[in-house]
């Protein structure tokens, strides 16, 4: 049985510890959660809680599901402690240096990180590969939504005089996208100044974004989301290739199942840092290696 511990226990860890629960090589040895230990939720009661992954005693691989920008800090630490890791790590233009950063430090103590394994980037990622693969010439869309962005909401909430925050994902179409961005402000808050926080952030300068005000986010609060890929391309000399990839999602759970299937797959990886379109697929699947190829190939 794989050894996971899972470390931060909101939205994704709850599910990711749902997805340990039904997998049928992996045991959870625990979790890693400093406000757990003094008000531990109903579903962790038969586990332990720490608030230092060492006293959960062996551990195979640590799943991160905090947000993006904790998990260099924590990968970092955990490498060096000889764990391996996995994180749903989001920042797309980032992913590079974090890779860069991991990747040697994984390799010196013999361990595998695996970044942003999530569904964009992620599953997405791996599927824009397989157009481009097809049709090498060409230009793919990346639309997602309409939905919640978990990353987005997390930053938002983290403004000061934010209470809570729902950032919800509109495609435009064409890889465009706008943020509408939902507050529930702390007592005396200025909006016009959360606004100007929240827009200047790295995660939403780059799209249009409205911040609006709401007496309560959790009367609004939604966790679906969706993804709609298009590519228009050549295979060799033949134009007019094109090519659709469609789901609508529960964004936690399917995040959480994402980084417990590339935990499987981390224990298959020699040492180093790896994004998921390094990691072979059939890495990800439980069972005889031989069967899979029969059922699925």
């Amino acid at each position: 049985m794989i050894k996971v511990a899972i470390v931060g226990y909101g939205n994704v860890g709850e599910c990711v510890l749902a997805a340990i629960e039904a997998s049928p090589d992996m045991v959870c040895v625990g979790v890693v959660c400093e406000s757990c230990v003094t008000d531990c939720p109903w579903g962790l009661r038969p586990y332990k809680i720490v608030t230092d992954i060492r006293e959960l005693g062996e551990v195979d691989v640590a799943i991160l599901s905090v947000p993006s920008r904790c998990c260099e800090d924590l990968a970092r630490k955990y490498l060096e402690w000889g764990i391996n890791t996995v994180d749903s790590f989001d920042i797309h233009d980032q992913i590079l240096d974090y890779r860069a950063t991991l990747h040697p430090i994984a390799r010196e103590h013999g361990v595998v990180a695996v970044i942003s394994a999530g569904w964009d980037p992620g599953t997405d990622s791996m599927i824009r590969v397989l157009m481009e693969a097809m049709a090498p010439k060409g230009i793919t869309y990346t639309n997602f939504g309409p939905g919640r962005s978990m990353g987005h909401s997390v930053v938002a909430r983290s403004k000061p005089g934010v209470r809570d925050a729902l950032a919800m994902t509109i495609p435009l179409g064409e890889g465009l996208h706008r943020r509408m961005v939902y507050v529930e402000l702390e007592k005396g808050a200025d909006l016009e100044q959360v606004t100007a926080a929240i827009k200047s952030d790295d995660y939403f300068v780059h799209d249009e974004t409205h911040v609006i005000a709401v007496p309560s986010v959790d009367d609004i609060n939604n966790v679906a989301h969706g993804v709609h890929l298009i590519r228009h391309g050549v295979s060799g000399r033949t134009h007019s290739q094109y090519f659709e990839y469609k789901m609508r999602i529960n964004n936690p759970a399917l995040t959480a199942q994402v980084l417990v299937s590339l935990a499987r797959a981390a224990l298959r990886q020699r040492p180093g840092c790896y994004t998921m379109i390094e990691i072979p697929v059939i890495d990800m699947l439980h069972g005889d290696r031989r069967e899979i190829i029969r059922r699925l190939v």
